[in-house]
């Protein structure tokens, strides 16, 4: 079997310094891309994340600081993995949460105005979550009937990852073999507009916040009352990802008032 594409998809996974979208920084990435006749080709790479590695991280992954030390930075690799995910689609294990957020934050911060516009974004452990409600390594057992050897290896769970959403589409009658489909059922609320979901859509679609003191507000109504409100979200920790949204938002929202005057 392989997967319906009309376009290539790069599953992919990070291993990182944490969990905190914003400061974390990447220290193994790996790409697995397929293309619509079958074809694969494959990278992955040790990064420099010029950040600490907590020991607590280390235990999880195994990559130390040691390790990473004479390795290439992001920047220094970024170019080239924009070369193999450009106009492809983007596939991995709880990556519409975590690692598609932080793989933004990290070209952001090299300067590229990363962007989710006609990209569809295919979240295996949310279809997965749906209907098993499992773990990587328990999905690759259950789908799979493999053990998932060197878990936490980058290019392990990719492959695996991968392995995963072939057996899901052949078990499951109500999965189509589309990425469109796959990207819409994978998607926790099918609302979020920033990926890590502090901007969603209400039930007018329209972009509102999903939390704090504005929440369920829409951005024209915080924007028309209190303005600065964006300038504190602008210098505060929030993924530069959700900035950029964010910026993009307030920018229509005075070019329609404008037009409106």
């Amino acid at each position: 079997m392989k997967l319906s594409l009309n376009k290539p998809i790069v599953f992919f996974d990070l291993e990182t310094t944490g969990v905190n979208i914003v400061n974390d920084r990447i220290v193994e990435i790996s790409l697995l891309k397929i293309h619509p006749n079958g074809n694969k080709e494959s990278k992955t790479w040790l990064v420099n994340p010029t950040i600490n590695i907590p020991q607590e991280t280390i235990d999880i992954h195994g990559i130390t600081n040691e390790k990473v030390a004479s390795e290439p930075t992001f920047a220094d690799l970024h170019k080239e993995i924009l070369s193999i995910i450009e106009n492809c689609d983007l596939a991995g294990y709880n990556s519409n949460k975590f690692d598609i957020p932080l793989l933004a934050e990290e070209f952001i911060r090299c300067g590229i105005d990363f962007s989710l516009k006609n990209i569809k974004t295919v979240d295996i452990q949310n279809i997965f979550h749906k209907l098993e409600k499992r773990t990587l390594s328990a999905a690759y057992k259950f789908y799979c009937q493999k053990d998932l050897e060197n878990a936490h290896s980058a290019q392990a769970d990719t492959e695996a990852t991968y392995e995963i959403l072939l057996a899901q589409i052949k078990k499951y009658d109500e999965l189509e073999n589309d990425v469109d489909f796959l990207s819409e059922f994978s998607r926790r609320g099918n609302d979020n507009v920033d990926i890590a979901g502090f901007i969603r859509l209400n039930k007018n679609n329209e972009p509102v916040i999903s939390f704090g003191k504005y929440r369920d507000k829409t951005i024209s109504e915080i924007y028309d009352t209190n303005p600065g409100y964006f300038s504190w979200i602008n210098n505060a920790e929030f993924p530069r990802y959700t900035k950029k949204v964010l910026k993009e938002l307030v920018n229509t929202h005075k070019l329609k008032k404008k037009f409106e005057n």
